[in-house]
């Protein structure tokens, strides 16, 4: 064979491989480092098992998930890495973000180069308003906080404190929370919006003492935050005064052993919990803990696996044409490991199931976000709001 035609056999393979199949790349922006890289890794561990289950391609098609460090909060670092995923690396889809800074700050971006982007967290109502090109299959915390209002006013609870993380989701689980708690005929009695960077929540315990309220209301990020708050609610002795303390993930999985029996008796209301009862939930763990049998999951490591199934349905109808695959996820139905989910075809967010739960030692001796109340088929209600 001549050097020309082994040249051009070469080729000739080359260009009937890339007509076989293609590589699409989805970027990846998540904290895989400092105090919220736990995020990073729950993010990691349910892309890896949506993978392990509904395999690397998609009709032929090789899906390539390429990740970039966001650290916190940190909208600037979040534009350059979008800039870079798809300029550089040129990702065909962008997903992860888990603050809202940061998915705001890539929304100029995507609407220029049409780029669809999964949220797998951040978790304000307006996001999905600031570009078409976002989809939230994740949550809002409109969406949560609102049914845990009418559902606390509804056990008896009158006259409530607030106390959120002073960022734009803690401002939303604020609003959401008063709004319907008021609506139901509640009080709240004071309003406390606290540093997101606060280690020391001692000085705001005794702000809620003193109001005396039913109950307190809070909302803080996932990890050393809600250990921080939870454990103070205890040690400043607000259970024995009488406050039940009422949040969202504020008894995650990834703090709750280590919270111990502090965590007791908790009242949250989420859409997963790992103890949720359901086949698609036993597989979705069974083949995580094959892959990672040291992984604690939790609500991020679902909101992942869940964003990977809206990126593959994505490209299963669409390939790259970034218009078309939004498009063909408005209305997409199927059954999550938390339960029957939809994407709004108007607002590209979820809606799904909200849990009320309560923390309890499970039969094994472990410390377990137990659902025993079903809200069905709850919206945003930051964007659809009836109240």
């Amino acid at each position: 064979m001549t050097k020309e035609l082994a040249l051009a056999t070469a080729a000739a393979l080359a260009l009937a491989g890339g007509a076989w199949a293609d590589v699409i790349k989805v970027g990846v922006i998540a904290p895989t480092s400092g105090p919220y890289a736990t995020y990073g890794t729950q993010f990691r561990t349910g892309v890896d098992t949506y993978q392990a289950i509904h395999g690397h391609e998609v009709d032929g098609d090789t899906v390539e998930f390429i990740w970039r460090d966001s650290g916190g909060v940190n909208p600037d670092q979040a534009r350059s890495h979008a800039q870079e995923l798809i300029i550089r690396e040129g990702v065909d889809y962008l997903a992860g973000f888990t603050f809202t800074p940061n998915a705001l700050a890539v929304a100029q971006i995507i609407d220029q180069s049409q780029t669809p982007t999964v949220i797998f967290n951040a978790a304000t109502s307006i996001i999905t308003e600031e570009s078409g090109f976002f989809v939230r299959p994740s949550f809002t915390l409109w969406q949560v906080s609102a049914p845990l209002a009418e559902w606390a006013h509804g056990q008896g609870i009158e006259e409530v404190v607030i106390a959120v993380s002073d960022y734009n989701p803690g401002i939303d689980a604020e609003t959401g929370f008063r709004t319907a708690f008021e609506a139901a005929g509640g009080t709240v009695l004071d309003t406390i919006r606290m540093p997101l960077a606060t280690t020391d929540f001692a000085p705001f315990m005794q702000r809620v003492r003193d109001a005396g309220p039913d109950a307190v209301f809070a909302f803080l990020p996932a990890g050393p935050p809600t250990f921080a708050f939870v454990k103070a609610y205890n040690d400043n002795g607000l259970p024995g005064a009488g406050v039940q303390l009422l949040g969202t993930g504020e008894t995650d999985e990834t703090t709750l052993e280590a919270l111990g029996d502090a965590a007791l008796g908790v009242y949250t209301a989420y859409h997963y919990s790992p103890d949720h009862d359901s086949p698609e939930n036993e597989a979705f763990l069974a083949k995580l803990f094959e892959l990672h049998p040291d992984a604690v999951p939790n609500f991020s490591t679902v909101q992942a696996y869940d964003g990977a199934h809206v990126i593959y349905e994505m490209i299963r109808a669409a390939g790259t044409d970034g218009p078309a695959a939004i498009e063909a996820v408005k209305g997409l139905e199927w059954i999550s490991p938390r339960g029957p989910v939809q994407i709004d075809p108007e607002t590209r967010h979820i809606t799904q199931n909200v849990y009320i739960r309560e923390v309890v030692r499970d039969e094994d001796g472990q410390l377990v976000n137990r659902e025993f109340e079903t809200i069905e088929a709850v919206p945003d209600l930051g964007l659809v709001n009836d109240y």
